[in-house]
């Protein structure tokens, strides 16, 4: 996702090239009025549209904005580790009203399970689909947005009649996010809470926002 910058030699290039031009133009004594030529008028891109359709184009979105704007937070990396196993989550930026991410599930450093997680934002509210290999998906919609002290909770409700009902992503302070899975299976109710941390995507050190 990081994106090196590869000109700066042919930047540094480009800048002397100016300074000798510049140095160039000084030395020459100036043109009199009446023989100074006028300035060309400036071109325009082949593939320029008409300025009234310039004028008329819809400006893109800016960042953190939208009805994802309050999910943006998830864009990056996240790690956690309950009984030697190591869950991941890695989020993209949000783009034309969709978060797409994917999850892994890993023991003792063997592949558990793995998910593709996409949140997008629908005419009737925000849904956060779950699928993995040959499984069909299963959705959960937005059902409320709370607080409590200085954490944020979003509660996705499951819209099929299934385990788990209910989704959380529970936003704390120190870059930690916790993640539940909770309802009524085999006629008892369960829970089960993951606890990750945000990390640098590369070096996988701990990032405490």
């Amino acid at each position: 996702m990081n994106i090196s910058p590869i000109a700066m030699a042919m930047r540094g290039a480009c800048f002397a090239g100016v300074v000798c031009l510049v140095a160039a133009c000084q030395s020459q004594p100036p043109l009199p009025a009446s023989s100074a030529p006028a300035a060309p008028p400036a071109a325009q891109p082949a593939n320029a549209p008409p300025p009234e359709e310039s004028a008329g184009a819809a400006a893109p979105a800016p960042p953190g904005t939208g009805p994802l704007a309050p999910l943006a937070w998830l864009e990056g990396c996240w790690r956690g580790d309950v009984n030697q196993r190591e869950f991941r989550e890695q989020w993209m930026p949000a783009r034309g009203g969709m978060l797409i991410g994917a999850g892994q599930l890993a023991l003792r450093g063997r592949m558990e399970d793995y998910e593709f997680l996409q949140l997008e934002a629908r005419a009737d509210g925000i849904y956060f689909t779950q699928f993995s290999g040959d499984r069909k998906a299963v959705s959960f919609k937005l059902a409320s947005t709370t607080t409590d002290d200085k954490d944020t909770i979003f509660t996705f409700a499951n819209t099929a009649d299934a385990f788990p009902a209910r989704l959380i992503y529970r936003r704390g302070t120190g870059g930690w996010l916790y993640e539940t899975i909770e309802g009524p299976l085999n006629s008892a109710d369960k829970k089960v809470i993951y606890p990750l941390r945000r990390i640098d995507c590369e070096s996988g050190e701990l990032i405490r926002r």
